[in-house]
Order: structure tokens, then C-alpha cells, then sequence
């Protein structure tokens, strides 16, 4: 293989086991744009930026979609919540972008009825309720077998019978979108890689590299250094984004443009239940007597019920539950759902996340835009701030959009040789199945095909939707990794996902295949505790730790097991 072709296969590479060579790779050319922060926002201005033709370079401090984007109500909205302040153009906007996300990656997303039950004297009516989804289905667009229904009272209760029957007045029904926030984050990010983008984590900026009052590049600090090697690197590029969501305004103080709009934190916290103490059958929605929002959403013999939005100004890599927020989340689910009395003892999990969300100085706290918007400061940095889940694509192409025109004014790209945005129709990795109509068959295909691998039904079946049209070289690897997988005693389908997660989507870490690549930690907490050891035994060898590390390691994320279920008493 020549050198060449070696740097080639690089550029196009996402294994953790090729990370160190790719920082350095990165750091011996100049982009066209570098991308700091690996959540959904950043991965999917990469994916735009390198598909229109833009060399694109994107680091992040932790792992891909560590922050905001693994620990998010999982839910691509439609907008219904704008509808309440008389948003009509985010309605629209927000409603159409769903289907889009949809249909590029419908194996990371998938359509959940919605039921909005109303209540005497609570914050929905029978007749709002109606004329607010009829509109909604109107002004974003929604397909006609997706359109609300509204019901009576037994109607309602028939959905879902664990519902508070007191003073219920019927309920509206309505189709959100459910998704797997940090697998949707990862496979755009794959996406961009596929087109040429190079992506390394845990890569932190520690510097902004400026000439002559503009800025030039980065310089980043690998925060897993390693036995004395080269752990510091400088990144050139001729445009810089700042989309590191709640470490927007961090950026920001380094070249001493954090002024005017600035950000302001709330938290959302959510609790995971099994279905045996939460059997809920139906998806709910229901605003608390405060005015929160809060979702019930069965999922994978699972239920989750969350959030809620309180402010925030504690640690932000790590934000922990409380004891407060547990009990507020459990006196709400036991006020809608009063004949379960779930308790403390219950919770088999939970996460907590960060919004990012934009205050103008000198304007009343309550004044918070849930928006998006862009800044650029007086070094050139371009920093995104606020903004959805569902909206990322559009957010992406918009400031995709700015930076284009700026390489092209200032004679650093040629207009000829950049094409326009084409993330509307581009399949992310994972999603090329046919698109959602052709979703049900490509999975019952690829479960039989798994069932001839060895792979039970379930096995199989979780592969097929959890890696979509990915999952041909995971079912190599069952079948490549199944003796060892037998010696190590652990099931092929897990080792599989191991050695994918390593070799394909740059897990470094235990804690990023047992919480980003798999969701285990919040979804199946006891999966994570029964194969937690060999997996580790398996990562230690392939990446070569001494004892030291593979116990830090270890110790990491046993912690993060232990947070899961452990509020902070303050």
C-alpha cells in the first residue's frame, strides 16, 4: 500500500485505534473550515460543510454527542410547543425538518402517536386541543395518516388505561418523532467522514491561534495523552466554527467576544423506569400545574418520563439529578398516572442534560430565546448558539450557507467549485434502506439474515435497528468474532457492536460504547453491568492500556453507573 493511498484511507477513517494518526494528519494540512464541537449541531454543519465540497476538520473536547446531544428528551419535535406562543413560521419550518430527518436516517428515527390528554380546568381544552393540532397538522405539513384524532374520555383511557381518570375530558392524538439522539448524532458525523471530513475526539481547543487580529486555527490539546507521546497540536483553517453548545460562550471569552447575547443554562432531567413498575403502553404528553412540559415514552421495555427546566450554573461537563429534580419528575408521573406510586426504589436510571439557551444583556431573565443564532465576532469566529435537535440540518445549511459566501467574497474558495446544500435528500450512514416505506422489509430481511449468522431473533433484530444499512459489516464481524466472543464469554452480537463501535465510530472509552454507541447505561443499565468487564478486558488489549488506565477507565465508568441511579442531595 502506498503512502498515499495509506493517508487516503485515513481521511476517510472514524477508528479509535487510528486517532492519534489522524490528529496529526490534521494538523500537517489547512481546511477550509474547523468544526469545534462533536454534538448534533457541529456533526451536522461537518456533513453540510464537506458534502458542498469544503475540506472540513471537526474536534471535540469529549466524545461525540457527549454533552446536550445524548441526553435530550429523544424526541425530534414538530413544533407543537411554538404553537402555544404563536409561532406559525417555526411550526412550519420545525414540522417539515422532522420529516426530513425522518427519511434520511428512519433507522434512527422513528414515528410515535402521541397522546395529549386534557383535564378540567388544566392547561388544554377539548376545543383549543383540536383547533391547535388541526392547524399544526396544516402548517407543518403533516402526512394524512399521520394527522390528530381527537377523543372522549373512554376513548382516551382505552389508549392508555394507567391515565389519571379524574375530571378527564378526552385527549388529543398526534404523532411525534421518537429518536436516538446520540446514534442520530453519530451516524451524521459518519456521514460527513464518508465524504472526506476528518472528526477526532476528545481533542480539546486550549487555544485560538490569531495573525494579526484574525483568527487562523486552533490549538488542541489530546486529553487522552498516553505514554510521553506527542499530546499537542496546531489546526489551521481559513473558517472557524464555535458550535460547542453549552461551551459556546467558553469559546467565546478566548477572543473576547462574549458580550451583548449571551448563554444561559437550564437543566432537564430525566428518570428511566422498567416496564414491570411502568407499564406504559402509550406515549404521553402533559403540562404540570407549573407549566413544564413533561413526556411519558415507552421505549425497548423501558419507560422514560422527563423534563424538567430549571437554570443552571453548575458543572457543565458533568451535570448530575438531585434529589429535588427526582422528586419533582416522581410527583409528576405519580399526579398523571395515581394508581402506580412509584418511588425512589423504582428509577432504574436516569441522565441530565443542558440547554443551551440565548439571553440579551439587559433584558428581564424570563426573556430567554429558544432560537438559533449565529455570531461572529471581530477575530472571524463564527459561533451557533441555542437552537433543536430537529432543526440541525436547517441550522447546518444556514450557517454553511454564510460561510461559503464569505470563502467565495474573500477569494479563498471559487463560487464554481462549491455546490449548494444538498442535506435534504442525503441519506445519513445507516439510513440508505429506502428510505421509511421500505424500512419494515429491510429489517425483516436483515433479521432473517442474522438468524443464519447464529443470532437469536431479538439479537438480530436489535442490530438491524440500531446499525440500519451498517449492519451487513457488524454481521461480519458476529461472524468474524465468534469463536472469541465464545472463549471471552460474552455473546458475538455484543462483541460485534464492540469492535464496530472501536473501528468504525471512534469509541475510545468504555463509557462511549456503553452510553453513546449502545445507550445501555440509560436504556438497559443491567445489559451494561453484565458485560461491562469483558468489554473493558476486550478494549484494554486492543488499544493497549497498562493496568493504570484500564482501571481509570474502569473507575469512570462505574462512576457514571453509579450517577445514573444516585442523585446529588443538593
Amino acid at each position: 500500500m502506498t503512502v498515499m493511498t495509506e493517508m487516503r484511507e485515513m481521511t476517510h477513517s472514524f477508528s479509535g485505534l487510528q486517532r492519534k494518526e489522524m490528529l496529526q494528519n490534521m494538523s500537517e494540512k489547512t481546511f477550509d473550515l474547523i468544526v469545534i464541537g462533536g454534538g448534533i449541531t457541529g456533526a451536522g454543519i461537518a456533513l453540510d460543510a464537506q458534502s458542498r465540497g469544503l475540506r472540513t476538520a471537526l474536534i471535540d473536547m469529549q466524545d461525540f454527542a457527549a454533552g446536550t446531544s445524548s441526553r435530550s428528551t429523544k424526541l425530534v419535535h414538530g413544533g407543537l410547543r411554538y404553537l402555544k406562543q404563536l409561532d406559525v413560521k417555526v411550526v412550519a419550518e420545525v414540522g417539515k425538518e422532522r420529516a426530513i430527518v425522518y427519511e434520511n436516517g428512519p433507522h434512527v428515527t422513528t414515528p410515535e402517536w402521541m397522546l395529549l390528554p386534557f383535564y378540567k380546568g388544566g392547561t388544554f381544552g377539548k376545543l383549543s386541543t383540536s383547533l391547535g393540532l388541526r392547524v399544526y397538522d396544516f402548517l407543518a405539513g403533516v402526512k394524512r395518516a399521520e394527522r390528530r384524532k381527537m377523543f372522549r374520555p373512554q376513548e382516551t383511557l382505552g389508549h392508555e388505561p394507567l391515565l389519571k381518570k379524574k375530571d378527564l375530558r378526552g385527549g388529543g392524538y398526534y404523532v411525534e418523532y421518537r429518536t436516538d439522539d446520540a446514534r442520530l448524532t453519530i451516524e451524521v458525523m459518519k456521514k460527513a467522514v464518508e465524504l472526506g471530513a476528518q472528526a477526532v475526539n476528545y481533542a480539546k481547543v486550549e487555544e485560538l491561534l490569531m495573525k494579526n487580529g484574525k483568527l487562523v486555527g486552533v490549538r488542541v490539546a489530546d486529553q487522552l495523552g498516553g505514554n510521553g507521546e506527542k499530546s499537542s497540536y496546531s489546526l489551521y483553517a481559513s473558517k472557524i466554527v464555535n458550535a460547542a453548545g453549552p461551551w459556546v460562550d467558553t469559546l467565546r471569552e478566548m477572543d473576547h467576544s462574549k458580550k451583548g447575547k449571551t448563554l444561559h443554562l437550564t437543566k432537564g432531567v430525566h428518570l428511566v423506569f422498567d416496564q414491570s413498575k411502568f407499564p406504559l403502553r402509550q406515549a404521553i404528553y402533559f403540562d404540570t400545574p407549573d407549566g413544564r412540559m413533561v413526556f411519558a415514552i415507552p421505549r425497548d421495555g423501558k419507560t422514560y418520563v422527563g423534563t424538567t427546566d430549571t437554570n443552571y450554573k453548575g458543572d457543565i461537563v458533568n451535570p448530575r439529578i438531585t434529589v429535588a429534580d427526582r422528586a419533582y419528575v416522581l410527583r409528576a408521573a405519580n399526579e398523571m398516572f395515581p394508581t402506580l406510586g412509584l418511588t425512589e426504589a423504582d428509577v432504574e436510571s436516569s441522565w441530565t442534560g443542558l440547554r443551551p439557551l440565548i439571553h440579551q444583556e439587559g433584558k428581564d431573565p424570563s426573556e430567554i430565546s429558544r432560537r438559533d443564532e449565529i455570531f461572529v465576532s471581530d477575530s472571524g469566529l463564527i459561533s451557533m448558539a441555542g437552537g433543536k435537535l430537529t432543526g440541525y440540518r436547517k441550522m447546518a445549511e444556514t450557517v454553511v450557507d454564510k460561510i461559503a459566501a464569505m470563502l467565495v467574497a474573500e477569494g479563498l474558495v471559487s463560487a464554481t467549485a462549491l455546490s449548494p446544500s444538498r442535506t435534504r435528500t442525503l441519506p445519513i450512514s445507516g439510513g440508505e434502506v429506502g428510505g421509511s416505506a421500505k424500512l419494515e422489509s429491510f429489517l425483516q430481511s436483515k433479521i432473517s439474515q442474522g438468524q443464519r449468522l447464529g443470532l437469536t431473533s431479538a439479537e438480530a433484530a436489535l442490530l438491524a435497528r440500531r446499525y440500519g444499512s451498517n449492519v451487513d459489516a457488524v454481521f461480519a464481524l458476529v461472524a468474524q468474532y465468534w469463536n472469541e466472543a465464545e472463549c471471552r464469554k460474552m455473546p458475538a452480537a455484543v462483541l460485534a457492536s464492540l469492535v464496530y463501535a472501536i473501528e468504525c465510530e471512534m469509541a475510545v472509552k468504555p463509557a462511549d460504547f456503553f452510553i453513546r454507541r449502545t445507550g445501555a447505561l440509560f436504556f438497559d443499565i443491567a445489559w451494561a453491568r453484565q458485560w461491562k468487564a469483558p468489554a473493558i478486558a476486550f478494549m484494554a488489549e486492543r488499544f493497549g492500556w497498562n493496568e493504570a488506565q484500564q482501571a481509570a477507565y474502569t473507575a469512570e465508568l462505574e462512576q457514571l453507573l453509579h450517577e445514573a441511579v444516585n442523585p446529588l442531595e443538593a
